[in-house]
């Protein structure tokens, strides 16, 4: 997995550095391909002016007059030496008369080996063209000298306007090839056929650019414009846009045309400079996109360095916020055990506060049997023979009275009440957490959805929990045989009044009424599950308080148990004038 970020570098770094170098390849190559257009037009000027310079020199001689004569009969003698000396004048290869049928009378090479006197050039066309009216031009090799050459030739008439014979001229163009050799320029010249007549590069002399039909190649052959040459195709291949590949190098390639004939300047210029700036561009880029990466290695270091200090330093403050939790759950564990020393103590002062009520109950149950005994006891002793049945009654209402007092040990003198100001919302959180095990027990749930904005009320803590306490345990056993015991307690203000609703999805409150069910010992559990003093108690401890308690069956099952108590102060500020 580490090495995918390094890959996806390495993938885009080359793409980057291939497309700089194909861009700037492109650019600098432009470059080359302008900078190789001025001297492709310099050795077309020259090629031009060469072919130029004596176009005009046989339209004169044909108008000479020792040409006109020689060309009407007279002796060649004066004329040659005229020629041989025009010819060494001008640079040319050579100057000659032909008559009317092509045969050479005269030439500045009549006193040379290989003199053209004598011989035919009938079959050439720049001597073929003049008789039709025009200039004679033409490249060939020469028949006689094997040496090729650019002929001219014009028509000479008689003094009647008669054709008496063609004048003709041949230049060399050694001197043009030397130059383009000796600047190590790779450059040809090929005519219209494609055939390369000069080149800087010998090799390519007479090669062919295309494949010659065989239309062609008789006409060369009937010319004998390149007499022994094969004619064989040039080792090279056009590119798309100005390239070339020449020798078996891509280069540059740039044309121009030659008139009158049609031909073509071939001109081929190296582009390893503009390679050579490409790659310079490229690793230029490169190494600025390396200082860059370098630059945000450094800043990802330097981040990654931060990030590193922010994690140690809240390393540290996490392991603070463990030794602070280690604390607060020793606390809570304290707190706990503090809780169920409250609960216990709770669950004495509920019996301590029952205890004054229950006594009365005790009384009133008690005073009935007590009576009936002495009555038994008053009639035994008058009837002897009943002492049977009458000791079977007897103890039938001892044991009653001796279940009765048996309740009253749970209970015990307990201490005056302080008043204070308490939270109810606190309150039924003690109480809840006292009855966890009711809960459990009964599979049940408890849902509070106690006010946040809850004011307090005026009584002792304790008394209030316990009344709580109890109505709590009654709800929930109330639907311990529901298919999904559930108890909610809700708390607010209305009214002046603090208020508290607990309510089950129980049984309910059936038939009874709430002045039904506090009156001491009335109950809805079984027998044996409770004395039916807890909502007596809870209602005397309400009542001491100044509050109200209500109960109602609801629409859905189960009951509804509502306790209210006066705001703190409230009775304070009303007595006030």
């Amino acid at each position: 997995m580490r090495l995918i970020p390094f890959l996806i570098s390495a993938v885009l770094t080359i793409a980057v550095a291939a497309g700089v170098f194909k861009i700037s390849g492109a650019y600098f190559r432009s470059e080359e391909v302008a900078k190789a257009e001025g001297p492709l037009s310099l050795h077309q000027s020259a090629v031009i002016a060469e072919l130029e310079r004596f176009s005009h020199l046989t339209h004169v001689l044909a108008r000479d007059a020792a040409v006109i004569d020689t060309a009407s009969g007279r002796d060649t003698g004066v004329l040659n030496r005229r020629l041989e000396d025009f010819a060494a004048k001008a640079g040319l290869d050579a100057i000659y008369l032909m008559d009317r049928a092509g045969v050479a009378i005269s030439a500045s090479n009549f006193s040379q080996p290989g003199s053209f006197v004598g011989q035919s050039y009938a079959f050439r066309p720049y001597f073929q063209q003049p008789l039709q009216g025009g200039q004679g031009r033409f490249y060939a090799i020469g028949t006689t000298t094997g040496l090729p050459g650019y002929f001219i030739a014009d028509a000479v008439r008689s003094a009647d306007g008669e054709i008496a014979g063609v004048i003709a001229i041949k230049i060399g163009f050694q001197q043009l090839e030397q130059s383009w050799r000796s600047s190590g320029e790779q450059v040809f010249l090929a005519n219209e056929d494609g055939v390369v007549l000069l080149a800087s590069d010998p090799a390519w002399r007479y090669r062919v650019l295309a494949p010659l039909s065989e239309g062609q190649r008789q006409r060369i052959k009937d010319a004998r414009q390149f007499p022994g040459q094969p004619l064989e195709l040039l080792k090279w291949q056009a590119g798309d846009g100005p390239r070339a590949v020449i020798s078996g190098q891509e280069q540059i390639h740039l044309t121009a045309a030659i008139p009158p004939h049609g031909w073509t300047l071939h001109y081929f210029a190296s582009d390893d400079r503009a390679t050579a700036r490409s790659w310079l561009v490229t690793l230029l880029v490169g190494f600025a996109a390396g200082l860059v990466l370098v630059l945000i290695q450094v800043q990802r270091g330097r981040r990654i360095s931060a990030a590193l200090a922010r994690s140690e330093h809240e390393e540290a403050k996490l392991r603070r916020a463990n030794e602070l939790l280690a604390i607060e759950i020793e606390d809570r564990k304290t707190a706990e055990r503090r809780l169920k020393r409250t609960q216990d103590e709770l669950e004495r002062a509920s019996r301590l506060a029952a205890l004054g009520r229950l006594a009365a109950s005790v009384t009133h149950e008690l005073g009935q049997p007590i009576t009936a005994m002495r009555n038994h006891l008053v009639a035994a002793e008058i009837d002897p023979g009943g002492r049977g049945p009458l000791s079977g009654r007897i103890s039938a209402l001892v044991d009653r009275m001796e279940a009765i007092t048996r309740q009253l040990k749970f209970f015990a003198v307990s201490g005056a009440d302080t008043f204070a100001d308490v939270d109810l919302n606190g309150a039924l959180r003690a109480a809840a957490a006292l009855i966890e095990p009711n809960l459990a027990e009964a599979g049940a749930r408890l849902r509070l959805e106690l006010s946040a904005e809850l004011a307090a009320v005026t009584g002792s803590r304790l008394r209030i929990e316990q009344v709580m306490t109890n109505l709590l345990r009654n709800a929930v056993d109330a639907c311990e045989d529901s298919a999904d015991p559930l108890v909610t307690v809700r708390t607010g203000v209305s009214d002046g009044e603090v208020w508290a609703e607990i309510e089950d999805n129980g049984h309910g409150l059936g038939q009874s009424t709430l002045a039904e069910l506090q009156e001491p010992f009335v109950t809805t559990r079984e027998s044996g599950r409770g004395m039916g003093l807890g909502l007596a108690i809870s209602a005397g401890i309400v009542q001491d308080h100044g509050g109200t308690m209500t109960a109602r069956n609801t629409a859905a099952g189960g009951a509804l148990f509502r306790v209210g108590f006066p705001v703190a102060g409230q009775e304070m500020e009303e007595d006030q004038p």
